[in-house]
């Protein structure tokens, strides 16, 4: 039994070796099988969690790699659709486990284990994966979602979590109160117990005494195991039930068990120029775009080189990138801009964009403010600016995007903020490979 006492905690949460046992006790599911559908044609062959990220990441490696560094390493990834490109990517890049220690992740996708559906929910994708849980005897669970991009020390929060002596923990975030429709808002008391937890209301309640912000969850739960499967059962036997956490199983926690925010703040690993905690929802193509151009900023909000919290991926073998050509109209070069292993800047100028590995971009072109996925070929003479480019992309020479964009609707997907978003089908061109 953990003792009641705020000093004791405070030392309990610095203790390196009090938080490796909880981590060692932690089994963590993550939940990964959302198509993410305002990510527009982006998700038409993938799972949004498989989406490529920050020029050589998923944006699954930021969860998975918070998990491995808070030394919890008994992980399931629950998919489901289009899951093909994310096994593909976890079977490369997440094998290095070693299941000797007990260490590993497993894939779950959905199989109609205990009926004919598929998951039904959140909620629902865990229960019907209880025996998987059951089977490494954890003492919390940790419910994560796959599709978010931060950096989190789970530790804390799990020591926190066990100080308490709480059914259930759910961290959380201060969002503008105008932004807090979109998110599961809590109230909560003054010992952090929360009081109240409503999912995207029309009217959510604000801090007290700041009216202007609001408590949202970031989807990151942690459970007394025990506790979890007695209410995942209980849930799969309500009539009418959902089956999901933020409309179900933690209203419900609310009202009749120890249910406790733990603030992001406190968890949190590094913060940018801001001093704001990181935390990105990249579901649609507007939000994605800014969070990658983001990067290339001087000193951006997520700092991908800080080396004692790594983000860990499948890292393809490949030559640096290299940049040909110093005429003075045919320079090949890279200003303020995030440039990956593979790529040939061939006497083009690339301004403020982010370019994933293996794109060849051809002499006289011009790219700024635009996000190229992997294996993009730039025709000679091409213009391109705030665009996103998807993976196998073939631009023919002379192409002009993202300057017109009502001309660009009669072939791209164009959004209120003024992204143009590009894929092979688009250009009536087949999609070779959906990894």
């Amino acid at each position: 039994m953990i003792p009641n006492d705020p000093h004791v905690g405070d030392f309990l949460a610095e203790s390196g070796r009090f938080v490796s046992h909880l981590t060692r006790s932690t089994f963590a599911m993550v939940l990964a099988g959302g198509r993410g559908s305002r990510l527009m044609q982006m998700t038409d062959w993938r799972a949004k969690p498989a989406v490529p990220f920050g020029g050589k990441f998923r944006i699954i490696d930021f969860t998975l790699s918070n998990c491995v560094n808070s030394g919890i390493r008994r992980i399931g990834v629950a998919t489901q659709y289009k899951a093909q490109s994310l096994i593909h990517h976890l079977q490369r890049g997440w094998s290095f486990l070693d299941g000797r220690f007990d260490e590993y992740i497993e894939l779950l996708p959905a199989q109609q284990q205990l009926g004919e559906n598929w998951y039904l929910g959140t909620a629902d994708a865990v229960y019907q994966n209880l025996h998987v849980l059951r089977r490494a005897h954890p003492r919390f669970v940790m419910i994560l979602s796959g599709d978010h991009i931060y950096k989190m020390d789970y530790g804390r929060m799990l020591a926190q979590h066990a100080q308490n002596g709480a059914d259930l923990t759910v961290a959380c975030m201060e969002v503008p109160i105008e932004e807090a429709s979109a998110f599961g808002i809590m109230a909560i008391d003054e010992r952090q117990r929360i009081t109240q937890f409503v999912e995207k209301p029309a009217d959510p309640p604000c801090i007290p005494g700041r009216p202007q912000r609001a408590l949202a969850s970031m989807g990151v739960y942690i459970f007394d195991a025990d506790y979890l499967f007695e209410q995942l059962v209980r849930d799969a036997d309500t009539p009418g039930s959902g089956h999901d956490f933020g409309n179900d199983l933690i209203p419900h926690a609310v009202a009749h068990h120890k249910v406790y925010a733990h603030n992001f703040r406190e968890s949190c690993v590094g913060t940018g120029a801001s001093g704001q905690p990181y935390w990105r929802d990249v579901g649609t193509v507007d939000a994605y775009w800014e969070a990658s151009l983001e990067l290339t900023k001087v000193t951006p909000e997520l700092d991908m080189y800080e080396s004692q919290w790594p983000i860990w991926t499948y890292q393809e073998q490949l030559p640096p990138a290299k940049f040909v050509f110093d005429d003075d109209n045919r320079r090949g070069m890279a200003v303020d801009s995030l440039v990956s292993g593979g790529d040939i800047i061939s006497g083009a100028t690339v301004r403020r964009s982010l370019l994933f590995s293996r794109v060849f971009v051809h002499s006289y072109s011009e790219i700024e403010d635009s996000v190229i996925l992997p294996k993009v070929d730039i025709g000679r003479h091409s213009r391109l600016r705030r665009v996103v480019v998807d993976k196998h992309c073939v631009i023919p020479p002379g192409s002009v995007i993202g300057f017109d964009p009502e001309q660009d609707r009669q072939r791209f997907h164009v959004t209120k903020k003024g992204v143009t978003l590009v894929t092979p089908e688009m250009l009536g061109q087949r999609r070779l490979h959906i990894r």
